[in-house]
């Protein structure tokens, strides 16, 4: 019997390989033949499952092929105590050179083991990341760049893998809410479907799990422990490019779960069909879900976070203050809101109101960094165009009055909005005397206060060069 056995798990291991031989099938054990009946064990009810669910025709097949007279594989979780034991391992002290290299004995298979074992067990408090109290719903400002992601998180919150909706896979910049609307899901769920087990961590926490669940050899509580849950959401899926083993153990463990009806929520900074360094049989599942990208923010919607973080906060700060932060910190969310945090705090321990003055003071740093480089060339560019005149003229010795006032324009502006000295801004003007600067930018100026339709050109050029 041990010598049949150990002749159908050679072929097995050849057909499905090393990898998945290793993951789902080393630990089957022959107890016996009842009739025309072979009766295998597994030490839990999960592997029983997927081993009934995925090889248990193979299976049959290979013992017919051993003995004809075999119709039936009955796949039992293995219990630690009973005669069972004892005849499979007289059977296996038998004829153990039969057994494959590397192949675990019977004996070793059916060895008693802990309860918590023996079924499928909650995913381990100390593997899932804590959900930040802050992200919910409620504190989620909604706007165009990310209406539609908002959507997609609140039906899945209601209803989990409803059709259509799993895997949801969000995808957008840093600091743009991806994160905030994982932990609000998290949240919605646990409130709302209390009898399901929510597991959130980032890419990075599953693949050091599953790094030190190889190394502590180890490997089957942590997929059972991730198998056995309701919601698995994982942030940050870029993480894992380039990193094939754990791709692979997230390949099957998101094969898992979607078969059981389990919901799936995956966050990264690109969609699926861009993650270069993915596996295609990953990305492709990814992407058979509902894909939800959030657009770089408006100027309203960043206006909106801020007004809902001060009113939060319960701190007057000046709408003036509000706009000048929506206006220049425009790429993360997070930035934002650092910055509100910073003018809040100052208030508080100097005990002096929020103005525009003192906004620009303590974030003088943070406002510089946002500051849009402005070169001479693109100045000279944006202006020749707004005149309709030639790039050239910019620099060349025309003094007609249609080409010689857009050129003391883009030297005004050259003076407003760079760090360049006159005599520099002279030489890429022709090489012009930093005298002939001085005069443009005064009689500009004195346009200025003169015309309010010249004035009204001149700002507009500025504000399409800042930005």
């Amino acid at each position: 019997m041990a010598a049949c056995w150990a002749r159908v798990r050679g072929r097995l291991r050849k057909e499905v390989g090393e990898v998945e031989y290793r993951t789902w099938l080393r630990q089957m054990t022959l107890t016996g033949i009842d009739g025309d009946e072979a009766v295998v064990v597994l030490p839990t009810r999960f592997l029983r499952d997927w081993v009934n669910s995925h090889y248990g025709d193979r299976l049959r097949a290979l013992w017919q092929a051993e003995d004809p007279s075999i119709r039936r594989i009955d796949i039992r979780v293995a219990q630690p105590n009973g005669a069972e034991a004892e005849t499979v391992l007289a059977a296996e002290m038998q004829d153990a050179s039969a057994a494959p290299e590397d192949a675990p004995g019977l004996a070793e298979s059916l060895a008693p083991r802990p309860p918590a074992e023996r079924s499928a067990p909650e995913p381990r408090s100390d593997w899932i990341a804590p959900l930040e109290a802050r992200f919910t719903f409620d504190t989620f400002v909604v706007g165009k760049p990310n209406e539609f992601a908002y959507a997609c998180a609140r039906r899945v919150a209601e209803q989990p893998a409803s059709p259509g909706f799993n895997p949801l896979f969000l995808y957008g910049g840093v600091g743009l809410g991806k994160t905030h609307l994982m932990h609000a899901i998290a949240w919605a769920i646990r409130e709302h479907h209390p009898e399901r087990t929510v597991a959130y961590m980032s890419a990075e926490k599953f693949m050091y799990r599953f790094i030190a669940a190889l190394r502590s050899q180890n490997t089957m509580e942590f997929k059972e422990s991730l198998r056995s849950v309701d919601v698995l959401m994982i942030d940050d899926l870029q993480f894992l490019i380039g990193k094939d083993n754990t791709q692979e153990e997230f390949f099957h463990t998101f094969n898992a779960l979607v078969d059981q009806g389990k919901q799936i929520v995956v966050s990264a900074d690109k969609s699926p069909s861009d993650l270069s360094g993915i596996e295609d049989r990953l990305r492709t599942r990814l992407g058979c879900g509902m894909v939800a990208d959030i657009h770089a923010t408006t100027y309203e919607l960043r206006l909106s976070i801020l007004q809902a973080k001060a009113a939060a906060a319960r701190v007057e700060v000046p709408t003036k203050v509000l706009e000048l932060l929506a206006h220049k910190i425009t790429a993360n969310v997070r930035e934002l809101e650092g910055a509100l945090n910073r003018l809040v705090a100052h208030a508080n321990l100097f005990h002096r109101p929020v103005t525009l003055e003192t906004a620009q003071e303590v974030l003088h740093d943070l406002l510089r960094a946002h500051e849009k480089r402005v070169s001479i060339e693109e100045i000279q560019r944006r202006v020749a165009e707004h005149y309709n005149i030639r790039l050239t003229d910019m620099s060349s010795a025309r003094r007609a009055r249609n080409v010689a006032r857009p050129r003391q324009v883009a030297m005004y502006l050259a003076k407003q909005l760079t760090q360049r000295s006159l005599p520099e801004i002279g030489r890429r003007f022709g090489n012009r005397d930093h005298t002939t600067v001085m005069h443009a930018v005064s009689r500009v100026a004195e346009l200025m206060q003169q015309d309010a339709s010249f004035a009204e050109d001149v700002a507009l050029l500025r504000k399409m060069l800042e930005t």
